[in-house]
This record gives C-alpha cells, sequence and structure tokens, in this order.
C-alpha cells in the first residue's frame, strides 16, 4: 500500500514465510510475468503457520501488505526479483463484515464482504507517483498520490529531489508519472439476505492493477479489502459527510448457484431418506404455496422448475440451457401471482419485478451516466443478470412496454446479453429460469380463442417459454365448497396443520441446493425412445399444420431431468419421460388447440395464428392482389372480394376477419369499400 512506512523487520517476517511456503508458488508467477502479477495467500496456512503475523495483517493492514509486496521483490527466482501484489483470501470471521453492518469503527480494518456486482465504470488509468515540473526552475518533482479526484501537487519545489526549494506551480507529465489502470464497481446486499422490504445496500470498491476487468454485473463476489473514506461531492463542492469504499487487495468469484447453501452430514442423510420416499413428488408440491387451494398441476410444475433441467455445452461450445422457463396466464384472483412470490420465497438467489413500469434496460442491463462514474459511462446490471443462476420471478409481464419486452429474448434462450455502447462491449451471463405471470386483455382467458389475441404479448416472446400453462376460473359446485372450506380455514386458523409446508422450507431449499450440486441426470434407453416416440407421433398428428416444434422437444428433455433430480436419480427413467409428456401434452392442448379443424396447431403459440387461420389470409391476399392488378386504378372493391371468397367456400365474417389481420400486417390499405396491395 502506497504511503506504508517501510519496516525492515517486518520485510524479513514476511520474506522467511514467504520463502518457507510460497517460494514455489512465486517462481511459477515468475515464469508467466508480467501476465500474472498477483501472490495470493490462504489465511488459515497464515495463521497456522506464524499467528502473530497474521493477527498484525488483521489489525494493521495496510502497514502489512506494503512491506509484504517488498519482502517479495527480495525473493529470488530465475528471472531475478519481481514485483508482485500480495492478495489475500479465506479470510478469518472476525474479518467478516455486512454491507448493512459496516461502521466508523470498520475504518482502516481488513474487511470480507460478500455482494452482488450492481455497476461497473470503464477502465481507467490513474497515477500512483505524479510528476510534476516546477514552473521556476524547471525541475522534475514526484509526488505520491492518494486515491482522490483531483492531483495532489507538491507543497514546493523539494530541494532532496534537486528542486529549487520555493514554492512554485506545477506542471503535471503524464509520460514521465507512473501510472495503473483502475476501475470502480458497485456492490449490493443479496436479494435473498433481504429483510422485508428493505433496499438494498451498496457500497463502492475500487480495484486497481489486474484485479479491473475480472468481474462483470450480476457476479456474486467476495470483496477482501481496507475499509476507507472519501469525500462526498456535488458539483465543485465538497460536503460535510464522506462515504465508505473498500480498496479491493482481493476478489473471490462466487461461480456456482447454491454455493452459500451448506448441507451438513446430519441433512444429507435425510435428503437422502426424503429422496427415497414413494410421494417425493406430491410432498415437494404441497411444499409449494399450501395456502393456495388446489392449482395440483401448476404447483407440480414448478416443483420441475425448481430443480431445473443439465445445462451442456456442446463441442462447438454451443449452451444449451438445463434452466425451465413457465409463463402462468389467465383469469384474476386465481392466486397467480401468490405461486410467484412463494417460488420467489422459495428459491435462493431469486429476483422478483413488476411488469407494470419495467423497462427493457431494467430487466436486462444499461448503459448509464451518473454520479458513480465520476460522469463517464457504468455497466449498469437488470433483474436477469442479477438472478444469474437463481430465477426471476417478473409478475404483469404483458403489462410492459413492447420495446421493452424484446429486449429479454436473448436473455431467455441463450443465457445472454450482449452490451455494445459507448465504448463498452461486453457479455453479461443471464443463466436462470424465467417465472412469469400475465393477464387477458378482456379480463377472463378464452380457452377456444387464440392466446395471442388474448394475451398482451408477442408470439415470439410467447414461444421462448417452455410451459404456457392457463388458470381458468370455472363454476363447480364441488371444488368451489372446498375452495370456500379451506379459504375460511386459512383466514380462521392460519396455524392448521393443513395450510403447513409438507416440507419446511428451509429443508427444502437445501434438498434442492443438493440436487443441484451433485445430481447430473442422463436419459436411459427407454426414456429417450419415449420422448423420441412422442415427439413423432405428434409431429405426424396432421399434415396441415406444425403440431410441435425441436423447442418442444429440449422441453420434454429438461422437464424429464427435473424429474430425476427431484428423486436424486442419475438416470431419467421412463416414469420421468411420461411426466414430462404429461406437462407438454397438456399445456399444447390448452393453448395450442384449433378447435376449427379439431388438430393440434403449435402455430396458434408461435405465430399467433392456426394454419387455417393462415391459409384463409394467404387466398384472401391472393385474391385481393389479382383483382387489383386487373383494376384501372389498382383498387378493388369488398363486394368483389366477397364474390372471389364465397367461390372458395369462404364466409363473410371470414374474409372480415382476415382482411383485418392483412391491414394490421401492412399488407392491404382500406380506402372506404376499396382495398389495396401494399408492395
Amino acid at each position: 500500500m502506497q504511503g506504508s512506512p517501510l519496516d525492515e523487520s517486518l520485510v524479513q517476517q514476511w520474506k522467511l514465510f514467504l520463502e518457507d511456503y510460497y517460494k514455489k508458488d512465486i517462481e511459477t508467477i515468475a515464469l508467466s510475468y508480467p501476465n500474472n502479477r498477483s501472490l495470493i495467500i490462504d489465511y488459515d496456512k497464515l495463521d497456522k503457520a506464524c499467528p502473530n503475523l497474521a493477527n498484525n495483517l488483521v489489525s494493521n493492514p495496510s502497514n502489512n501488505l506494503f512491506n509484504a509486496e517488498e519482502a517479495i521483490k527480495d525473493i529470488d527466482t530465475a528471472i531475478g526479483n519481481i514485483e508482485l501484489h500480495f492478495r489475500i483470501e479465506n479470510l478469518p470471521d472476525i474479518c467478516k463484515v455486512n454491507l448493512r453492518d459496516i461502521r466508523v469503527e470498520h475504518v482502516g480494518n481488513l474487511i470480507s464482504v460478500d455482494g452482488l456486482v450492481k455497476k461497473r465504470t470503464e477502465i481507467l488509468p490513474e497515477p500512483v507517483i505524479g510528476a510534476f515540473k516546477c514552473q521556476k526552475c524547471g525541475a522534475m518533482i514526484n509526488e505520491e498520490q492518494t486515491f482522490s479526484e483531483f492531483l495532489q501537487e507538491p507543497s514546493e519545489c523539494y530541494e532532496n529531489q534537486g528542486g529549487c526549494g520555493r514554492a512554485s506551480t506545477f506542471k503535471f507529465i503524464e509520460n514521465k508519472s507512473i501510472l495503473i489502470d483502475t476501475q470502480r464497481i458497485q456492490i449490493q446486499e443479496h436479494p435473498e439476505g433481504l429483510r422485508g422490504g428493505a433496499r438494498p445496500k451498496k457500497i463502492t470498491v475500487l480495484l486497481e492493477d489486474d484485479l479491473v476487468d475480472c468481474i462483470c454485473p450480476g457476479d456474486r463476489v467476495c470483496i477482501n479489502g481496507i475499509l476507507n473514506l472519501i469525500q462526498r461531492k456535488k458539483g465543485s463542492h465538497t460536503l460535510k459527510s464522506s462515504m465508505y469504499v473498500i480498496d479491493a487487495c482481493n476478489i473471490e468469484l462466487k461461480e456456482h448457484s447454491y454455493e452459500e447453501i451448506e448441507v451438513f452430514e446430519e441433512d444429507r442423510k435425510k435428503i437422502l431418506e426424503l429422496s427415497k420416499d414413494p410421494d417425493i413428488y406430491s410432498k415437494i408440491r404441497n411444499s409449494i404455496a399450501p395456502a393456495i387451494y388446489g392449482l395440483d398441476v401448476e404447483k407440480e410444475l414448478l416443483s420441475f422448475q425448481l430443480f431445473g433441467g443439465v445445462p451442456k455445452t456442446t463441442s462447438d461450445r454451443t449452451h444449451i440451457r438445463g434452466d425451465i422457463h413457465v409463463l402462468l396466464i389467465g383469469d384474476p384472483g386465481l392466486a397467480k401471482s401468490q405461486l410467484l412470490h412463494n417460488v420467489f420465497r422459495i428459491t435462493p438467489r431469486s429476483i422478483l419485478c413488476m411488469g407494470r413500469g419495467s423497462s427493457g434496460a431494467g430487466l436486462t442491463a444499461s448503459v448509464v451516466k451518473d454520479d458513480f462514474g465520476d460522469g463517464q459511462w457504468t455497466l449498469d446490471a437488470g433483474v436477469l443478470v442479477l438472478a444469474d443462476m437463481g430465477m426471476a420471478c417478473i409478475d404483469e409481464l404483458d403489462k410492459m412496454r413492447d420495446s421493452d419486452r424484446d429486449a429479454i429474448h436473448p436473455a431467455m434462450e441463450q443465457q445472454e446479453i450482449y452490451i455494445s455502447k459507448a465504448g463498452i462491449n461486453a457479455t453479461l451471463k443471464t443463466r436462470c429460469a424465467v417465472l412469469a405471470t400475465a393477464n387477458p386483455k378482456l379480463g377472463r382467458f378464452d380457452e377456444y380463442g387464440s392466446i395471442h389475441e388474448q394475451i398482451n404479448l408477442p408470439s415470439t416472446l410467447i414461444s421462448r417459454f417452455d410451459v404456457i400453462l392457463p388458470i381458468i376460473d370455472k363454476p363447480d359446485t364441488d371444488l368451489d365448497s372446498c375452495m370456500a372450506n379451506h379459504i375460511l380455514s386459512v383466514h380462521c386458523n392460519p396455524n392448521d396443520d393443513n395450510i403447513v409446508p409438507a416440507i419446511n422450507p428451509e429443508f427444502l431449499r437445501k434438498y434442492i441446493a443438493y440436487a443441484k450440486q451433485n445430481i447430473k441426470p442422463v436419459l436411459t434407453d427407454e426414456a429417450e425412445r419415449e420422448i423420441h416416440n412422442f415427439y413423432v407421433k405428434i409431429r405426424n398428428m396432421s399434415h396441415k399444420s406444425i403440431t410441435i416444434t425441436p423447442r418442444q422437444l429440449e422441453a420434454l428433455i429438461r422437464l424429464s431431468e427435473a424429474s430425476a433430480k427431484i428423486r436424486l436419480s442419475d438416470k431419467v427413467s421412463f416414469d420421468d419421460a411420461k411426466r414430462a409428456i404429461f406437462f407438454i401434452d397438456y399445456y399444447l392442448k390448452k393453448v395450442g388447440f384449433d378447435f376449427e379443424t379439431g388438430i393440434l396447431d403449435y402455430d396458434r403459440i408461435a405465430t399467433g395464428r392456426s394454419h387455417s387461420q393462415q391459409e384463409r389470409m394467404r387466398i384472401i391476399n391472393s385474391i385481393v392482389t389479382r383483382l387489383c392488378s386487373e383494376s384501372l386504378d389498382g383498387w378493388t372493391k369488398f363486394d368483389d372480394i366477397m364474390h372471389e371468397a364465397e367461390i372458395k367456400g369462404i364466409n363473410e365474417s371470414i374474409v372480415e376477419i382476415s382482411l383485418e389481420r392483412l391491414k394490421k400486417e401492412n399488407m392491404v390499405e382500406q380506402r372506404g369499400e376499396k382495398y389495396k396491395v401494399i408492395i
């Protein structure tokens, strides 16, 4: 650390420790120097070897880090002496502080904080030693710089550096100064650790040299560093209060999901015992929103989504997602949002947002200018990036603007977001499952109508969901009586055993974590054959329409793998395949069935129109095109179109609907009772 005094005794202590325990590491780093410029020390190893030195590091970090780096310079390697950064990992509990608990007493201490990277500035050069030219005598004076928004000029032209010793004005000389790369990041508390509706606490972290550009917004990190204070500014004025910053000395990147959930041996035994329960599927299903009556199919599907499939990377580096995307649509008042909130509370690393008021940048990522980056461009992560390796729960997805919804297409399928703006080029990961809800435009969902016409969502977005479940409110005396009794019981006796989850939420999280960490099931021959036969059978149900696509085939595989993971099985069985087939078959018949032709038609989901509707539109369009080409003014009357359509067996209402759709797609133009093809 710059500004710390050189302590020969302390340098010698560090040198002895490093030569005894890290000499080989230093020599290995020397072979790739200067591309590799950091030596990472394990605190546990230091504490066992030199407890006094370890305690001294914690109590006086700045001085020890500086002298440890000086000690590294004294160690000979194959290429001579090298300058390495001294970085420390695996700090003890005494150094670990929650972002919410940071106080003045921690200033100057070595601390370790966990957080989620929210923002990142671009990389900027900053002087460590500033070179200044005296405007009176021309001497070159060096001045050590500390973190500040302003250059720190020499107080005088120092005689011990060959100067004139007088007070003077100075000119900063960049090419004579010692510069390093710097970057700021902003981390915030993990969403799952927040209490109630509390806003996440944030803190700025300063990165230098080889620590820059090693993390992206959305990454979950552990920052080890020294807590400092810097002055807050507003415009050209320095404010009375200061702000906390962490001068990072090491970053521990947490790559894998559910890492923070520790499964002890006792838990593992209980998990393995529960996995053998023949009622495991119903128990997990009944642990999701037990206060909500019924909706067994929906709850079981959500349990499959919690476990997810197995992500894969092919030999050509193509990523195949394992996350399962689910869309719940249907009538109001049937607890869609409650289901979503319950899954949010169960799932670690989940983010909840409302479609109303959310922007595309808020869901994905944005490049903004603000005070955090001193007016420079910064990368700000959105919901899907922050939910990486978790789940994004989006309520009322249909309330978003069309332009904003378009932004999440690649985030759902490729699970990456590409940012290219203001000189910032970045690829952010969005490896999360998406659970969304939507409401029909006219209040009630019509199972006989096209889903595209009822939901304010583009067909391209709808088709990216693995499963779409409509929840329809139908009067039924027996069902209504049972539901009324259940709701009354919830209100009158909220602690009733019938409302208690079958599996404790904390234990369910551990169960899911164990499955995700340890179970990677593969398809058996029987399961593969069953999925293959179902896909081919559905594809050949009709030669006039597309009944199912490869996207549903991949969804079948993911659901089958999720079924096996629930049983903690490393093999996808025939029964797992049958469970997956049930969900896909159920959802296709609910939203992809064409009641006019009596066949499954995936075009109703993918394009918003059935194959028969598209065929009629093509016929009407060809009629209008031919009649317009035969007329003198290029227009044709509705009566003439109707006459030609009747010959082909199309009635007037279908003609009117087809013409309206052609108008919406800018294929025909209307003027009164006349129509013209738009070329």
